[in-house]
Formats: structure tokens, sequence, C-alpha cells
């Protein structure tokens, strides 16, 4: 009788595996199938991406394209992969890209594509990606890439705001937060800026405090993986200081730092503004001279190029 029913089981195991090979059901793995550890990255994870990919899995395409562009350095095929996502509309996938373009990560300065970064950032946007949301509001008041247009750049950070603020009312997290009277509170560390204008304020200027977005598994990967497993990006190389991001340097200088204390530097100018909501506006140590001295402050004003 057991070895009837172990026979039975292994039959259905088998049945079960051979199942989860059909291009079919790995077209359709959700993105918590590719949350890998870094430690545990091998070359049967790496062929289980790829054939996720090959069965036309756009998130599958974006992660093994992150991984292959900045942890294995295969600029190319990393590329190639996160632009076969981002025809499909996957708005990470177009994101990334747009950062890729803006820094010209992979290249040398000189390959930076400041209207194609734009152009793909703001697909991104209509899309509702938040951080693009985030990024082509700031380019529109900045004049980075695009005609500077302070109104509407100020619109879409409100957007970005209101989306990261509905998606934490809307998740199973926010809603426990929100029970507990832990979300939403105000954050006297920030000084309270009176608004002129039409513009509305943004959350952020008036330390309205609401959790951290969940990061992107392939971005928990990057992290740990030039982390935990004790690599780095390379020699004179740097990691974006926003903690939810895990991108690294691909040449010396080519992030932006902080113009105020220059201890931090970005990808993006979306990953200083949230790193500067959730943590830098505490840690960044001339700020309240410079505060004093402009009259104003914040995520908007303190990139600089390295």
């Amino acid at each position: 009788g057991f070895n009837l029913k172990f026979v039975i089981i292994c039959c259905r195991c088998k049945r079960l595996n051979n199942l989860g090979l059909i291009p079919m059901v790995l077209s359709k793995a959700s993105q918590k199938t590719f949350a890998i550890k870094a430690r545990n990255w091998s070359e049967s994870a790496h062929r289980f991406l790829k054939r996720c990919s090959d069965a036309g899995n756009v998130d599958a395409s974006y992660t093994l394209g992150m991984i292959r562009f900045y942890c294995l350095q295969n600029r190319g095929s990393g590329a190639s992969l996160m632009a076969k996502a981002a025809i499909c509309s996957h708005a990470p996938a177009l994101y990334s890209l747009a950062v890729i373009q803006f820094n010209g990560s992979g290249g040398s300065k000189s390959d930076k594509d400041l209207r194609a970064g734009v152009a793909l950032c703001a697909r991104a946007a209509f899309l509702g990606h938040i951080d693009a949301l985030r990024e082509l509001g700031h380019c529109l008041q900045d004049g980075y890439g695009v005609r500077q247009n302070i109104t509407e750049g100020r619109r879409f950070l409100v957007q970005a705001n209101a989306r990261e603020l509905a998606a934490v009312l809307s998740s199973e997290a926010g809603s426990s937060v929100i029970a507990s009277r832990c979300c939403l509170t105000w954050n006297p560390h920030v000084p309270h800026r009176h608004v002129t204008g039409s513009g509305c304020p943004l959350l952020s200027d008036f330390g309205c405090n609401i959790p951290a977005p969940e990061a992107h598994p392939v971005s928990r990967f990057m992290a740990e993986w030039f982390g935990a497993r004790g690599e780095s990006p390379g020699v004179g190389l740097r990691m974006c200081s926003h903690v939810g991001c895990g991108r690294p340097e691909t040449r010396q200088h080519e992030f932006r730092r902080c113009s105020v204390c220059g201890s931090v530097n970005y990808c993006s100018r979306a990953c200083q503004a949230l790193d500067w909501k959730l943590r830098h506006k505490m840690d960044c140590a001339p700020v309240e001279r410079w505060v004093d001295d402009n009259g104003d402050g914040g995520a908007d004003d303190i990139m600089a190029e390295s």
C-alpha cells in the first residue's frame, strides 16, 4: 500500500513539474515567482527566467534584463530584454530604460539622451508608474530634457503623491496602519511652508508620512547582490543611496549627488525625492542653514552633477 501511494505521488509530481514547463504557464507566472534571493542565484535560476522570458512573460524579461545589465554586466543583452518588456507596455521596464538614458548607463557621459529618457518616462507615467510620474514632474520643473513647465511639473508631482497615497490606502498593510493611527501623521521636522499660486501642495511638503512603497523584487535582488554578497559595483563606483532602488553606477560619477551635504548620490530625481522624504531630510547636515538662507528647501533643489 505504501509503495503504491509513493508511486502515485511521484507520478503526480512529475506531471505537475511538466505542467510548470508549458510555455503558457510560464508566460502567466507572477512577479512573486521571480523573487529570488541573490544568494540563491544559479545557472538553473538563470535558465528558468530565460525560459519564462522566451514564453512571453514580460516581468521575467524585465527581471532578467535588470540582472544581466547591472549584476552580470551584460549590457546589450540586458537592455534588449528590458526593451522587449517595454514594447509590451511594461511600466517598470520603460522607467528603467529612461533612467539608463538619463545617465548614459553602460556607456560614457556623452551617451546620455535626455529627450529619449523623457519620452520613455512619459510613457511609463501614462501607464501610472509612480516613480516615472515623479521623475517626469521634476524634469518639467527643471527643464531637464524637455521645455520647462513648472505648473505642469507640479501637477505630475501631485499626481505621483496621490497615486502613492491611494496605493497605501488600498493595500491590506495600509489599512492596518491606518487602523492603528500610524499613517498620515504629521512630521514636525518638516517646516510648514505657505504655498502660493494654483499649485496643490505635495504631501511631503507638509511632512505627511506614509509607509515606504514596497520595492520590486529585482531591486531587492540587486541590493542584496551588491551588499550581502560583499560585492561592489566596481572600483570607485557607488550604489544609489535610496534603499529601495538597488541600481549601481556603471562608470565613475554617473549618479548625481546631494549638493548640500555631498554624502549621498542618486540614479534619478525620483529616488532622490523618495529618499529625501523617507530619511535624508533628517541626515542632511547643513539643511537648517540652507533652508534659512533660501527660504525654501527640499527634494526639488538638492541635486547636482558629480
